[in-house]
């Protein structure tokens, strides 16, 4: 067997003395990880320490700036070079995890007063769930999930760390979340063991947010299988946070309500600006935890965050910079946050507009609405024509783009279509069903 780094040992017995219940939880990747000195934690020190010169790290200056092309300097000419150009912190730049912290309370007012790690920077959303993935998630550990759910965790999870998928219903014939089979399927779950468990909402592909009462039950659910003798590692993937267009809807992260919640649950925030601040290109996002150790929680909060930063330096070596440097400087601007509402209120209008066609009672005769009162999406279950089938009529013939997620189920991102779009794109779903039923292409 590989021996493993002493300084990986040496987080791990951090980890085991303070938080018991998270190291069991780590995979056998997890346990392996540490965070390696040598040219980074050199060049840290000659940072603070090397007045004269400073030969550390593997990056060309000139007269005491970074050294750049004048050609792609004049793209970006409100970042300073040293702003563009340079390595950023493993971790990511200080200043823009402390400002996110910050708007993680802005947006989770319940997490006040709880423990929780500062972010690391990740590239995105996709690679803070992987992370998690790397250091929890052993080949046959089981992972939860409900029967429509973002088809990238299964690539994430299943085909690159070996998880048992389980899936479970995720809507009830009342109309809301299944809550019933999500408590049973955590019942069904061994104990002792452990279980990973992805929450996401707004969801996607549905476009649902749970009600206040809905969260309350699943975290109940949650806490009622950590006191059965369950380790559980729930991930948090916020990826449309703050998109709720319904009062009743938990407006929360439910981080806020797994955050320091039990020894056994290990909370892990997946979040972003990727769809919050509209930059889909800039491939930044962070990974936040919570646990309630028993030992020191800001000692087991260091030892995570050495264990992924070693995991992105082993893999990506560093998150980018100007973006990163964007967005400090977004958020710190004036009007920043006027400017997000203005853009929420454009989505919160195309989701109203779409409320209002779908109330057209000829629908009713082609497909069923899932529901949905958040983000950028809601789905369809069609009454008796195939999805994929009608997917390719609907490009082929109309120049219409969904996506089929399901033997019957279509989703549809509202986001990207104009308000006024809406209702023609309805009636040609409408007139594209009943052509697929005269071709035959009814499901028997």
């Amino acid at each position: 067997m590989r021996a493993i780094d002493p300084l990986a040992v040496e987080l791990n017995e951090i980890l085991r003395e303070n938080a018991p219940d998270l190291y069991r939880s780590l995979s056998s990747l997890g346990k392996e990880l540490y965070f390696p000195r040598g040219i980074l934690t050199h060049a840290a020190e000659a940072n603070k320490l090397a007045y004269r010169y400073n030969a550390t790290i593997g990056m060309a200056t000139h007269k005491g700036k970074p050294m750049y092309l004048r050609t792609l300097r004049k793209y970006i000419k409100n970042l300073k070079a040293e702003e563009a150009f340079p390595y950023s912190p493993t971790a990511g730049l200080a200043e823009l995890r402390r400002l996110w912290r910050e708007h993680q309370l802005a947006m989770s007012p319940g997490l006040e007063g709880k423990s929780f790690s500062l972010p690391v920077v990740t590239s995105g959303l996709t690679h803070g769930l992987s992370i998690m993935a790397d250091m929890f998630c052993d080949p046959g550990d089981r992972l939860l999930l409900p029967d429509m759910s973002w088809g990238n965790y299964r690539m994430i999870f299943g085909v690159r760390r070996g998880a048992d998928i389980l899936r479970y219903p995720f809507f009830g014939s009342h109309g809301g979340l299944d809550v019933k089979a999500f408590s049973s399927a955590l019942e069904s779950l061994p104990r002792p063991g452990k279980a990973l468990i992805v929450l996401n909402f707004p969801h996607n592909p549905s476009g649902y947010t749970p009600t206040r009462e809905e969260a309350a039950e699943m975290v109940a659910a949650l806490l009622k299988a950590a006191d059965g003798g369950l380790t559980l590692v729930v991930g948090v993937d916020d990826a449309y946070t703050g998109l709720f267009y319904e009062e009743e809807s938990f407006t929360e992260s439910f981080f806020s309500l797994l955050a320091d919640s039990h020894p056994r649950i290990t909370a892990v925030k997946i979040d972003g600006p990727t769809k919050e601040d509209y930059v889909w290109g800039f491939r930044v996002g962070f990974i936040t935890f919570s646990h309630r150790s028993p030992g020191k929680r800001e000692a087991v909060y260091e030892a995570l965050e050495k264990k992924v930063v070693g995991l992105i330096r082993g893999t990506i070596s560093k998150c980018s910079t100007p973006s990163q440097h964007l967005l400090v400087r977004a958020i710190k601007s004036p009007g920043y946050r006027e400017e997000k509402e203005e853009k929420f209120n454009i989505l919160r209008e195309r989701y109203r507009e779409l409320r209002r066609v779908l109330g057209n009672p000829r629908f009713a005769e082609v497909f069923t609405p899932y529901p949905f009162n958040s983000g950028y999406f809601m789905c369809l279950r069609l009454h008796d024509v195939d999805a994929e089938i009608l997917r390719r009529h609907l490009l082929e013939r109309h120049g219409v783009g969904v996506v089929a997620t399901g033997p019957r189920e279509l989703r549809i991102a509202f986001s990207c279509l104009e308000k006024e779009q809406i209702g023609d794109l309805f009636d040609i779903l409408y007139d594209a069903v009943r052509e697929a039923r005269e071709k035959e292409t009814v499901i028997h």
